[in-house]
């Protein structure tokens, strides 16, 4: 008899299954390489994205005082820690801005396995970010006090609650609640595993997000490209395209309210599934001090230490027997680069007894036919491409060309994973 479980990808969702295979054996990267199949892109289905505006309820403020906001659980190296992120107070733009004071509010979770016996807490640190420009007539921006709290000691596949904030101030949110990974082992993963890329915050984004939470995924991976926040200028006027409207900008604006606004769009889902996210070109944002990916390494939480990157912008951690590789493109990965040696530590460390798949994820494809992005990654490929061939990396997940990445795909996991 076979048993299975869905691991599916529609418009970039994915449901990873289990499944008894008693022969024919599934083929890995182990067994290749393979000459690349494609298929053409389908010209009708591109279409015009329309941004949510700042007035729709969705991404309006919807708290007072510094009750938390913009709550996100996000995934630690292994099953037994998650993390836990939010904001509280308001940001500023214009000219004159003062940042808020991030330990003038406690970053503490209180959480259990039952909603009503919340008897562990856990504290952490908070942050504020600033994205500055040095020029006559931009607006300068300060964020909310951002929250990162690590929780540790977790069962695997258990069910959690948690409320997030400061109770000395009557700051606390409401309960909210998630489930941790399964155990890492070759005969368990997560039901369904949800990936994006090229998220942003249109009408469409509303689409993708109903559609992935029907789909009730455990986890969800985003490919880069987050908000769009650098298609607009500082004063809030926005386009498809920046560079064709706005040729004439000495520096590339970014308006970042969009972050805020995503994150309590977001927040509905995030709250309680975990997000695990990789940076995009579109999250470089320049600033003063030749100073980039600011809003990026701010925001979100990152399995950075616990994974020995020591960096927001590469990353790896288990989600049952799934090993994830989260790389970036747009700080070095040559041989000589802290990314290129971590990751040779990093790949030579996994057990695949343990953790039978290897995925590895980063924003811009290595092969494609889409031609504003053509070769774009062909230097990332040359220099690392080897590397993971030689470690069997089973499946590789990209955004960037968003006309390219409109699929369906059916994967199925042998009991045994790759061999």
């Amino acid at each position: 008899m076979t048993f299975w479980r869905s691991f599916s990808l529609a418009l970039f969702i994915i449901a990873i299954s289990v499944a008894v295979i008693d022969a024919n054996r599934i083929p890995s990267t182990l067994d290749g390489p393979f000459d690349p199949v494609t298929v053409p892109y389908d010209v009708s289905l591109r279409g015009n994205a329309i941004d949510l505006p700042h007035t729709d309820p969705r991404v309006r403020r919807g708290v007072k005082g510094l009750k938390p906001e913009q709550i996100s659980v996000s995934l630690s190296a292994s099953y037994d820690s998650v993390w836990i992120s939010w904001v509280t107070g308001e940001f500023q733009i214009g000219n004159s801005i003062k940042p808020l004071d991030p330990n003038s509010v406690a970053s503490l979770v209180r959480y259990g396995r039952s909603r009503f016996l919340l008897t562990h807490e856990a504290t952490g640190y908070s942050l504020v970010y600033n994205q500055l420009y040095p020029l006559e007539g931009l607006q300068n921006y300060t964020s909310g006090i951002i929250h990162h709290v690590r929780l540790t000691g977790l069962k695997p596949s258990t069910l959690y609650y948690y409320r997030c904030g400061d109770p000395s101030l009557l700051a606390i949110s409401d309960i909210y609640h998630f489930r941790t990974m399964p155990v890492s082992s070759p005969r368990s993963y997560p039901e369904r595993i949800a990936v994006v890329g090229d998220l942003g915050l249109t009408y469409n984004t509303t689409d993708t997000i109903n559609h992935l939470t029907r789909n009730k995924p455990d986890l969800v991976l985003l490919v880069g490209d987050v908000t769009y926040a650098n298609l607009y200028l500082t004063n809030g006027t926005g386009s498809d395209c920046y560079d064709c409207s706005f040729p004439q900008t000495p520096i590339h604006e970014a308006y970042q309210p969009r972050w805020d606004y995503w994150g309590r769009f977001m927040q509905s889902l995030i709250s309680k599934i975990p997000i695990m996210v990789v940076e995009g070109n579109h999250e470089i944002e320049e600033q003063a001090g030749n100073q980039t990916f600011v809003a990026y390494s701010s925001r979100f939480a990152f399995p950075s230490q616990e994974s020995k990157s020591f960096s927001t912008f590469y990353y790896s951690f288990n989600a049952g027997g799934i090993h994830f590789i989260m790389l970036g493109a747009y700080v070095a990965y040559n041989k000589s680069a802290d990314q290129y040696k971590w990751l040779e530590r990093d790949l030579a460390n996994i057990n695949r007894s343990v953790t039978p798949w290897l995925v590895a994820d980063w924003h811009p494809p290595r092969y494609g036919s889409y031609r504003a992005h053509y070769k774009e990654a062909e230097c990332m490929r040359v220099a690392v491409e080897e590397l993971l061939y030689s470690y069997g990396v089973d499946i590789v997940f990209n955004g960037h060309v968003s006309f390219e990445n409109q699929l369906l795909l059916c994967w199925y996991l042998g009991n045994k994973g790759p061999s």
